[in-house]
């Protein structure tokens, strides 16, 4: 061996391996690509882009980065912190068991977790099948027409019910009933929601809610069924009341106690909603886990959050697409009275594949058994001389317990956690995971000496705890698909069927513009599935938390770094949901400063249309700023809308980067000038890939921003959700972020609570965390960089073939230089060849593709970000497909192909479109199938022709396809 000196420890040790592992291009690479860019170094990429006014005055402080390996030994120690416990709150929240095959091929698998949200409909047939069959399961339980693609929560389930209800029923009250044996956080959540709309909520007694109706009018109530503590309720004299006073009915459901219970649309609901958390999804300390919203037919049309329908393709066959009037309610803008613009794909669709490998009888087989546990545990207890509040029960009894304080320590000691359900009650609650021992065990708790039963003594002559009147007797899930894949081999094929029809992150890059499809490693994702993160319930004595509780307090610490805050709450489960918490505070923040009647909220034309829907949710008027030329804000007409309502000034919403995906050199002097008119400044956080290491909003003005960890801190986005959005604040603005009264958390200045568990989608957190922990300060800086190096080659490559629309006009940079992603204007192409944007990203599937932002933020337009983590190579490989799709146009505009019959009027092309036996087409098949030499050795085919949107929208149809209508 030659003698030379050895590398240092430290470098033989590499503690920041995976920074190279995060990062696409490698450091050769990356030098090519400064010199296409014209530029000579990443560090003067920077300088010519980010302007030095907001730069950051120190580097973060962090810890210095883990390996791999030392990262995932590091958090499981903090994993076992928490305490794992057999767990009987209830309170919304069940173990329940995960079949195998659903948790290593769609939870694990990355086929599922790293596609994107399905608007390019005929690249997500698979999930938006498996959305299908979650919508129908909604629809055949809760006896509704109608179901979505899911909510984020039961508790905002419930709220976004309430503003369904106040928009569409016919009532002209302002009141709205809560039943009082509602869910405690969901009725936290609805109070939050309320308030700044104007909307009182009255809780009233179920019992007497019709006596309460007599004298009281309200638009609509929340009933619970069963509820909270148990009790099955008779819902049709109490919906009768409700529909004399002209006010709509809202059931927040069970859905497996629904497959044994009459459902809430045979009771005569208007509205059903809760969650699917019990379908297979552990509780994660309280997410993520996917909702349902189903109602009739006549509100279709005003249902938030996403709705997948069904259309047809090119070709007349059977094709899936999210439909239109719904998918965004916030397109509506200030007029909305929703800003959902996600969902929880992932969890939707593992509660759907539950549906479907258990089938209709395997369902009702859960749940009879849960059912015959509660009557033989309600039985026993009896025996032994306990009083039971409720003399009915699917899964839940609440015990008179003057005793109740020494059970539920007696209970804790032996492992399990009881709920305390009042101040002389317990709460017990069964579910999928209970066992003969666990129902002995919880006899044995309150026997005080006496022998406990056995259970199967108890278990003979048993009767059910259900009334008879509301004993279900209506088929459901009578579909094929959730009769058909019962056993595992069945199963696993139908998952992998549904996957190929896919193009997810593992296959191809996702260049989408202000959406931030970046590497979810899989060393990250691995902790989510560890039980002392995966099984703990959200309302668990604190003390049994100390886990997440460190997991929050350093997460929290490090995002403080990384955005020049000084307050963060992980509470909001969506950036929808950190927006609207971040208004809130600084709605909270004037109403204590008693200037209640600021309530102006200024938004730039090109702001995204969560912003105002947001605005107007916290009872904020909307006042539109103008964009110059160049998209920033207009100053000038900033400067005189800020005069002109100076005294309400309340808060600028601002994105940063710009929405058009460019640094704007005045954003601390926009920031000042909204300072002194008394204003806050929100900076929307969606492009905080572009800033990290670099500057922090919290440092050169901002007051709030919202993050989505989901974007920049590697939290994959599972086919359009879960997410997490932190909203982060400045010092003055730290006591009014989010509490959680109704967990005891939080104080009276605070906002209410925003999502149903005091830590939101908690489970994912664990995946920020370890990119974090692994990336270090300057790894994570170097990704901000690499990932403006990335979006800026792209502009340099494709700027001699497309207009690259907005720039920061910095003419030593090719292409004019772009923060982290950059526009294509195609509108110029569509004059002279009728190719327009659309056909641009439908061609792009026949080269393998999923295309980028289509029309967004200006029509005709695509907006490609690249991320950090995609490689000079498959960089390239876009950046060729763009040019070779540049070429096609070109044939169009030399009339070599008609405007009309072109391959990319024709894009995609379906294997079997090619296969059929004349070809009359003005290009080959070859054309239309390999574009490029390098398909013939990985090739993608889309599984449908380009679907029919119009079809959809006129034929509104979500549920799955009878079997005769399948392709």
């Amino acid at each position: 061996m030659p003698n030379t000196a050895l590398p240092s420890l430290a470098e033989l040790e590499n503690a920041s391996e995976f920074q190279a592992r995060h990062l696409g291009p490698w450091d050769a690479e990356q030098a090519h690509m400064l010199s296409v860019v014209g530029v000579a170094s990443r560090q003067a990429l920077i300088d010519a882009i980010v302007p030095e006014s907001i730069r950051r005055s120190r580097p973060m402080d962090l810890p210095a980065p883990l390996t791999e390996a030392q990262a995932l030994a590091e958090l499981k120690a903090i994993a076992g912190q928490n305490k794992l416990m057999r767990n009987f709150i209830g309170q919304g929240y069940h173990g329940t068991l995960t079949p195998g095959v659903i948790l290593r091929n769609i939870l694990e698998n990355p086929a599922w977790y790293t596609a994107y949200t399905p608007y390019q409909a005929e690249i997500s047939q698979g999930r938006m099948e498996a959305l299908v069959n979650f919508q129908t399961m909604v629809t055949d339980l809760t006896g509704m027409a109608i179901a979505n693609a899911s909510m984020l929560d039961e508790a905002t389930a419930a709220a976004e019910a309430m503003t369904l209800a106040a928009r569409g029923g016919k009532s002209k009250s302002t009141r709205f009933v809560v039943c009082h044996d509602v869910l405690p956080q969901t009725l936290e959540v609805i109070q939050t929601r309320a308030r700044p709309l104007g909307i009182t909520v009255d809780v009233v007694h179920a019992a007497q809610l019709a006596e309460h109706l007599q004298s009281h009018d309200c638009f609509a109530a929340l009933l619970q069924y069963p509820g909270v503590n148990g009790q099955v309720r008779d819902l049709r004299p109490l919906i009768n009341a409700l529909h004399a006073k002209g006010a709509l009915a809202i059931v927040a459901a069970d859905l497996l106690a629904l497959t044994l219970l009459a459902s809430p649309g045979e009771l005569g609901a208007d509205i059903a909603c809760g969650t699917t958390q019990r379908f297979g999804m552990p509780m994660g300390n309280g997410g993520p886990h996917a909702a349902y919203l189903a109602t009739k037919d006549e509100f279709k049309r005003s249902l938030p959050g996403r709705l997948v329908g069904v259309s047809v393709d090119s070709h007349g066959n059977t094709a899936y697409r999210l439909a239109l009037q719904t998918r965004e309610q916030h397109i509506r803008r200030e007029k909305a009275t929703s800003n959902i613009c996600t969902a929880q794909v992932l969890p939707a669709v593992v509660a759907s594949m539950y549906a479907v490998y258990h089938g209709p009888e395997g369902l009702k087989r859960i749940a009879l058994r849960v059912a015959s546990y509660t009557a033989i545990l309600a039985k026993g207890l009896q025996q032994l001389g306990r009083q039971l509040i409720h003399d009915t029960g699917f899964d839940t009894v609440q015990v008179l317990a003057a005793d109740r304080d020494a059970i539920l320590a007696a209970a804790e000691g032996q492992g399990i956690n009881l709920r305390a359900a009042s101040a002389d009650t317990v709460g017990i609650t069964l579910d999928e995971t209970t066992t003969r021992q666990d129902l002995s065990a919880l006899l044995a708790l309150f026997a005080n000496g006496q022998p406990v039963p056995a259970i199967d003594t108890l278990a003979q002559g048993l009767t059910l705890r259900l009334p008879e009147a509301l004993r279900r007797t209506s088929d459901f899930m009578a579909h094929p698909v959730f009769n058909t894949h019962h056993s595992e081999t069945e199963m696993l094929r139908y998952i992998r069927a549904l996957s190929d029809k896919d193009l997810a992150l593992d296959r191809t890059m996702i260049p989408l513009g202000s959406c931030t499809m970046k590497l979810n490693a899989t060393s990250e994702m691995i902790p989510i599935t560890w039980p002392e993160f995966a099984h703990i319930h959200p309302f668990a004595p604190r003390h049994q938390l100390k886990g997440y509780e460190l997991l929050d307090q350093q997460l929290c610490a490090w995002l403080s770094q990384a955005t020049g805050y000084a307050g963060i709450s992980l509470q909001p489960n969506a950036g929808s949901q950190g927006e609207y918490a971040g208004l809130l505070v600084i709605k909270a923040y004037h109403d204590a400063r008693g200037e209640g009647h600021r309530d102006i909220c200024l938004i730039p034309e090109s702001a995204h249309g969560t912003n105002p829907a947001s605005a107007q949710m916290v009872g904020m008027k909307v006042v539109v700023v103008k964009c110059d030329a160049d998209g920033n804000v207009n100053l000038d007409d900033l400067k005189a809308k800020c005069e002109q309502h100076s005294a309400n000034l309340a808060a600028v919403m601002i994105t940063y980067p710009s929405t058009y995906g460019v640094f704007e050199t005045r954003v601390t002097e926009l920031c000042k000038l909204v300072h002194q008119h008394g204003g806050r400044v929100y900076v929307d956080g969606a492009n905080m890939n572009a800033l990290v290491g670099l500057a922090g909003p919290g440092e050169f003005g901002g007051d709030v921003s919202h993050l989505n960890l989901h974007k920049t801190f590697c939290i994959p986005h599972g086919g359009g959700g879960p997410g997490v959005g932190p909203v982060c604040v400045v010092e003055d603005l730290v006591p009014y972020l989010p509490a959680h009264r109704s967990a005891g958390l939080g104080t009276d200045v605070q906002v209410g609570a925003v999502s149903a568990a005091p830590l939101g989608n908690a489970a994912v957190l664990p995946i920020s965390w370890m990119y974090i922990r692994m990336m270090g300060a300057d790894g994570l800086k170097a990704a901000t960089e690499v990932a403006i190096l990335n979006a800026n080659y792209v502009a340099a490559r494709l700027a001699d073939h497309y207009d690259i629309h907005f720039s920061s006009g910095k003419a030593e940079v090719k292409g004019g230089g772009v923060a982290h992603e950059c526009i294509l204007d195609l509108r110029p192409l569509k004059d002279t060849s009728g190719i327009s944007a659309e056909d641009v990203a439908k061609r792009l599937i026949d080269y393998g593709f999923h295309a980028p932002t289509l029309s967004f933020p200006v029509a005709g337009t695509l907006m490609v970000e690249p991320t950090e983590s995609e490689s000079q190579a498959e960089l390239d490989r876009f950046c060729d497909a763009m040019i070779a799709i540049r070429e096609e146009i070109r044939q169009v505009e030399q009339g070599q192909w008609p405007q009309d019959d072109n391959p990319l009027k024709n894009a995609p092309h379906t294997a079997a479109s090619l296969l059929q036996g004349e070809w009359a087409r003005p290009y080959s098949r070859e054309t239309a199938a390999y574009p490029v030499s390098s398909l013939r050795l990985q090739k993608y085919w889309s599984p449908v022709g380009r679907v029919d949107n119009v079809y959809g929208d006129r034929n509104l149809f979500c549920s799955c396809v009878p079997v005769g209508d399948y392709a």
